[in-house]
């Protein structure tokens, strides 16, 4: 891994500064960088595709072992349909383009959220490009899609309830760890950092369980505008935390 290099020439040594594994992103903004511009938002969606794809790779090279980004929220459906159906196409059309050059630099792709609710030639773009990604050990880089926080742990909830009521699970059982196991991709640790863009301080129903102790890293920045750099600078931020977990750290 080299030495994360921050926008003012800073490099921190990786050897001495603890790396976050997992890092999750918030992708805010691509419709303000498009009305900025004069621009329709899916243009600022398709900008902010381009920007993803940079930093996936940038991500990767920087010795993440994690990365998942929010790219449709459950609440999403309640944009203007032009705009759903038109992110539902880039989605299509993105993975379709992406998926040889993930296979060969050894990315895996996951996708977690209420899948059955999306469209089924996306659905099955989805599901091929897991089945054709999971042998790959690099960088695992998943896509919450048709996501919520909420509506995760009410699916955990729920699973862990159909447990009980056959007889396979007792009340008394279930910890967090129980819990955890329910979860839609319960082998991925939790993130260490979560960063958004566009300024926004909330964290809009993402992650919410997984999140608990992640250190937040906010930027003005808008999504599209989005570089290696500024990853970079998030990234030494976390270096100079001390994470104490509900400790005291003398």
């Amino acid at each position: 891994m080299s030495a994360y290099t921050t926008p003012s020439g800073d490099r921190l040594d990786p050897s001495s500064t603890p790396a976050p594994r997992h890092v999750a992103i918030i992708m805010d903004g691509n419709g303000r960088w498009a009305r900025a511009r004069g621009k329709d938002r899916l243009e600022g969606h398709w900008a902010g595709y381009r920007t993803l794809k940079r930093i996936v790779y940038a991500a990767d090279e920087l010795g993440i072992e994690y990365l998942t980004v929010y790219g449709f929220s459950s609440e999403n459906w309640k944009r203007p349909d032009i705009e759903v159906s038109g992110l539902m196409r880039l989605m299509l059309s993105a993975m379709r383009a992406e998926i040889e050059e993930l296979i060969a630099n050894g990315i895996r792709v996951r996708v977690i959220g209420r899948l059955d609710g999306l469209p089924q030639d996306l659905r099955d773009e989805f599901q091929a490009a897991m089945v054709r990604t999971a042998p790959n050990g690099r960088m695992t880089f998943t896509l919450a899609i048709n996501y919520g926080g909420r509506h995760e742990i009410v699916d955990a909830v729920r699973s862990l309830a159909l447990s009980v009521a056959d007889g396979s699970l007792a009340p008394s059982e279930i910890e967090e760890t129980t819990i955890q196991e329910r979860l839609y991709a319960p082998e991925t640790p939790d993130p260490d950092l979560l960063i958004r863009t566009a300024g926004e301080m909330r964290l809009s129903n993402y992650l919410l369980w997984q999140s608990a102790y992640a250190e937040l890293w906010v930027t003005p920045t808008l999504w599209p505008d989005f570089s290696r750099e500024d990853l970079s600078e998030a990234l030494a931020e976390f270096g100079r935390r001390t994470r104490r977990f509900g400790a005291v750290v003398e």
